[in-house]
């Protein structure tokens, strides 16, 4: 699993850019935001159709586990359950066991994510 953290960032950033050839491979690539007491983890990925994606590692049911996803050929396979979501789905498919989506967008070859749509995850990774 390729880890890397976002927290780097300055405190009063806004966004978080990645170069988007960091992702031609179509390997996701699993980063940490921390956030006072919160380590929100989230994946970017190229998925097969194209287009990159991301999304919170958790999810509407398995979250309490604190497993997240891993990947396998062009599906994210949850580690607490089992199920598989096709790469396409990340960002499309929301609810149940789906990786939560998370909003990114892109501007020229930066994926940029919004550091307070990365916080919108913190529920995921509240585990007190």
């Amino acid at each position: 699993m390729s880890t890397a953290t976002s927290d780097a960032v300055a405190a009063d950033a806004e966004l978080v850019t990645f170069p988007a050839a960091m992702f031609a491979d179509g390997k996701a690539r699993h980063f940490e935001h921390r956030n006072g007491r919160h380590t929100i983890r989230f994946f970017v990925l190229k998925s097969s159709d194209g287009v990159i994606r991301a999304a919170f590692d958790a999810c509407d049911v398995c979250w309490p586990a604190g497993k997240g996803y891993y990947q396998e050929g062009d599906y994210m396979v949850c580690r607490n359950c089992g199920r598989r979501f096709a790469s396409v789905l990340v960002n499309e498919v929301k609810g149940g066991c789906n990786p939560a989506p998370l909003n990114r967008a892109m501007n020229g070859d930066q994926v940029v994510i919004k550091v307070n749509d990365i916080l919108q995850g913190k529920q995921y990774f509240n585990f007190s």
